[in-house]
């Protein structure tokens, strides 16, 4: 209602224009910073060339080049769409206890003490980003109690893009690197990895890569893992794990969760984020779990009400479908025994495209070693291409790879393995 004795015109119409006189709120928006994948995606969609490569996507590719679904996966999403005992039903706002169940029987093996011990809190996320997240808003709670914390994170360099920023939305500005992959060894340099974490401030939080580390996909030994745990534990530091393709670097769940297993027969405190979205080519179901090991199982209960409280205000509940999907593969032994062999086919086909094009590159003289690229596990490999040469290469060969030289093993086939490898070999031969 306008007020009395206001004119038609005052009315609902502001000096400019718009209707109702609001003041516009987002006229002064900046441009958030594009991400390097982004910017990678808006460049190859641009391009107009035929023999265009992408070596930069995250889902698994099959031989044709397409996101690829487990044969297991669709037989199972057809059974339980025809199964009547599923009712269309808000789930917990902390997931499926038998997902949150399986998920952290897979981490920590079923014999585990920790879980023998009621010392383990599984929440359902809606994939990998949101338990980082839900993980990092814990931490807050927890360090709150006693202090201001805000940090600091240590983040492995080079490592996901996101990460920074999902810590920074919690709250969390303070994030620093720790030295990880190095260009002229090809490979993890532990002596300045340990040297960056030694000088780390006590209660740190440092991200680790259990396996199949992204994007170098170079992965700690477990003697170095036991050299990094005796210095978290004397430095006090806090260790919070990742498993993003759990399974598709060794072809095994258990021997992927190695680092996660160790630490947690430690008497370790622990956080780790897990994803099923890869090993169960779930990409739209987005399948998450956040797995908390605590010290003293007295604290569950009140580690549980946090975490529902930050769930309910963040996403409420997740979805279910992938979770069910799951839950059926890691309940039933005929389903697992098939769903491995689906993995195992995955993980030796990324292998062989590694031997190939380090075989082809090898023959065409390619400057340097290649032993690296074998070396390295999981769906991404690191080259040791700098800069420009990744430039050459999207630029003058129409081959797209992320900035720091990495790249999706799987989005190689028998179509474009030679024109990569000659790609590979010009990169570093022509003066760019």
């Amino acid at each position: 209602m306008s007020r009395p004795g206001s004119s038609p015109d005052e009315k609902g119409v502001s000096q400019n224009g718009d209707p109702g006189g609001q003041c516009p709120l987002f006229t002064n928006t900046l441009n958030a910073p594009v991400s390097p994948e982004t910017r990678l995606l808006s460049a190859f969609a641009r391009d107009t060339q035929a023999r265009k490569v992408d070596l930069a996507g995250r889902e698994y590719y099959s031989e044709e080049g397409k996101p690829f679904e487990l044969r297991l996966v669709g037989k199972i999403k057809q059974q339980l769409s025809t199964d009547p005992t599923l009712h269309p039903e808000y789930p917990s706002s902390l997931g499926l206890r038998e997902f949150t169940r399986k998920a952290t029987e897979v981490a920590l093996g079923k014999h585990s003490r920790a879980i023998v011990e009621n010392q383990v809190l599984g929440v359902q996320t809606p994939g990998f980003t949101a338990a980082v997240r839900l993980g990092a808003e814990l931490l807050r709670c927890w360090y709150d109690l006693s202090a201001d914390w805000c940090g600091p994170v240590y983040l492995s360099s080079p490592c996901d893009d996101s990460l920074a920023g999902i810590f920074q939305a919690a709250g969390i500005q303070e994030i620093r690197e720790y030295y990880y992959w190095d260009d002229k060894q090809r490979g993890i340099c532990l002596e300045r990895l340990l040297e960056d974490l030694e000088s780390a401030p006590e209660h740190s939080v440092v991200v680790l890569s259990a396996s199949a580390h992204y994007p170098t996909g170079a992965d700690l030994s477990q003697s170095q893992w036991a050299v990094i745990t005796r210095l978290i534990t004397s430095r006090r530091l806090f260790p919070f794990l990742l498993l993003p393709t759990q399974a598709l670097c060794c072809g095994d769940m258990e021997r992927d969760a190695w680092p996660v297993q160790h630490c947690a027969s430690l008497g370790m405190e622990l956080l780790c984020a897990q994803s099923f979205s890869h090993c169960f080519g779930l990409y739209g179901e987005a399948v998450g779990h956040l797995l908390c090991v605590l010290k003293q199982n007295s604290v569950l209960l009140p580690v549980q009400s946090q975490a529902d409280k930050i769930v309910r205000s963040l996403w409420a509940r997740p979805s279910v479908g992938g979770a069910h999907v799951v839950t059926t593969v890691l309940s039933n032994s005929a389903h697992l025994v098939e769903w491995q062999g689906e993995v195992k086919h995955i993980v030796e086909r990324c292998m062989l495209i590694r031997a190939i094009l380090r075989e082809k590159l090898r023959l065409l003289g390619t400057p340097g070693r290649w032993d690296h690229l074998t070396q390295q596990g999981g769906l991404f490999c690191c080259t040791g291409l700098n800069g420009e040469q990744v430039e050459f290469l999207s630029n003058r060969r129409r081959v797209y790879l992320l900035p720091g030289g990495c790249l999706n093993v799987s989005a190689i086939n028998c179509r474009n393995l030679d024109y990569i490898a000659e790609s590979i070999h010009l990169a570093l031969t022509s003066s760019l």
